[in-house]
């Protein structure tokens, strides 16, 4: 007894830098990505484009570049977590992000370097968005290996709260400068703070990540794993898994909902004031990064399913309301069901996606796999603010035809997570056949299919359950 204290209290000390250091890391992630759409619609254009009527066209189109990029670096990423384990390809997706988002906030205008300026800004944006594609996952997944079998959603949804905080936090950070700084010095150099600024946070997750201890998942790879390609076997075994995370990872969609189209909608299309909106977003974003662990805590004790259930429902429910409030011009409505929508329903499917998503992959593809899966589906919701938008664009009123999109998109992210099954309860070991994969048999005790190999399925009624 005298020596399991001392490792029971490293493991706890583990699983808490790992979820730290996920959450700084998207917490990175997000900020990047939202700094970068913020000064790409507001100063990019003027900066490194020669032509002022398009420069704004092209400089958004830059910021687009990244999405494209991110499943291919979800490919490479997940397949190097999956080989070479967790903790290093970790460190090199952080200093890979962050440099390159350093490294924006010191491009030369077009007026000093002419072409090379945009080519430069293009390069930096691919490398941003091949990195973004393995960070989330990657953040998420060394927290769920770390995690007790019971908590494995609390501590892996701090990766999810770190997502809504750079939200927030980027979209305050230009405030202060537009307001103290005149137009010309925010065109010459306040533009480059927020960028700069970006390196305290990747200093603050670079010294947690080297805290970290390799899971035992990510550092022997079963014998028969190190043989095959991991991008390989998740296609070619666990297909519907991945295609289970895609789907279901449509139910994060509301979030584009009110985060751009709405902001767009209300200001640009139904003349509303965008001081109010802006205060929506960024309080919905903080309000969601204080939520999400307590549904996270909730799915632990009675399951993901109706957690994530329950959520999709109050989505689809407020989603009427809100826009139709939006439309008229109801501050009242639009606050109180805004922070409804986003605050509790939306924040509980996001609370436990990522811990849902990664229980269905064995660990010696669960990069892979997870990362494949949730890129694929962040691609395709990056795609419907511009839809909503097309469907109001002549006609204010249709934003009926708007809720109706994302209605049967919850739908459809409800029935692929409750077709799938439920795994809060089974031990991380045998989690997407983990014990089944040295054998060519099932592993004794109660099993079932999960749509690839086995999965064990605790004994409901035993009295001692998994170790907490």
């Amino acid at each position: 007894m005298g020596t399991a204290a001392p490792t029971a209290v490293a493991q706890k000390r583990n699983v808490r830098t790992a979820a730290a250091s996920g959450f700084f890391g998207t917490t990175l992630e997000y900020y990047d990505f939202l700094i970068y759409g913020t000064a790409a619609a507001l100063f990019f254009g003027k900066i490194f484009f020669p032509d002022p009527a398009l420069g704004t066209l092209l400089a958004l189109g830059t910021f687009g570049v990244a999405y494209v990029a991110r499943p291919f670096g979800a490919v490479v990423w997940g397949h190097l977590g999956d080989k070479f384990g967790r903790k290093k390809i970790l460190l090199a997706i952080l200093l890979t992000m962050g440099v390159a988002t350093f490294l924006v906030g010191c491009i030369p205008s077009y007026t000093a370097i002419g072409a090379a300026s945009p080519v430069i800004l293009v390069v930096l944006r691919i490398i941003q968005g091949l990195s973004a594609g393995g960070e989330q996952t990657g953040s998420a997944l060394i927290a769920f290996e770390h995690a007790p079998d019971r908590k494995r959603a609390f501590y892996t949804s701090w990766t999810q709260s770190g997502s809504q905080f750079g939200n927030f936090v980027a979209s305050v950070v230009f405030l202060p400068l537009t307001a103290l700084l005149p137009k010309d010095a925010m065109l010459a150099w306040g533009w480059r703070i927020p960028f700069w600024l970006s390196a305290l946070i990747i200093a603050m997750t670079f010294v947690l990540r080297r805290k970290l201890v390799e899971p035992e998942s990510g550092k022997q790879p079963q014998a028969a794993a190190r043989a095959t390609v991991p991008l390989v076997e998740v296609f070619r075994d666990h297909w519907r898994a991945v295609l289970r995370v895609v789907v279901g990872g449509l139910c994060i969609s509301p979030a584009g909902l009110v985060y751009v189209f709405g902001l767009s909608y209300g200001t640009n299309v139904i003349g509303l004031s965008r001081s109010p909106m802006l205060i929506l977003v960024a309080g919905s974003a903080l309000g969601m990064g204080i939520t999400i662990p307590f549904f996270a805590i909730l799915s632990d004790r009675i399951g993901r399913k109706p957690v994530f259930v329950i959520g999709l429902a109050g989505c689809m429910a407020l989603i009427p309301v809100w826009l139709g409030a939006v439309h008229a011009g109801n501050w009242t409505v639009i606050f109180l069901a805004g922070f409804a929508l986003m605050d509790i329903f939306l924040a509980m499917p996001t609370a436990i996606l990522l811990a849902a998503f990664l229980e269905l992959f064995p660990s010696h593809i669960r990069f892979s796999g997870m990362a494949i899966g949730f890129m694929l589906g962040i691609v395709l919701t990056g795609l419907l603010p511009a839809i909503a938008q097309s469907f109001v664009q002549d006609d204010p009123g249709n934003w009926g035809q708007v809720a109706w999109l994302f209605a049967g998109l919850l739908f459809a992210a409800g029935v692929a997570v409750l077709a799938g099954p439920e795994t809060y309860r089974v031990p991380t070991r045998e989690l997407g056949g983990g014990l089944a994969e040295p054998f060519p048999t099932a592993p004794q005790g109660n099993v079932t299919q999960a749509g690839h190999k086995y999965v064990t399925k605790p004994d409901r009624t035993s009295t001692t359950g998994p170790t907490p």
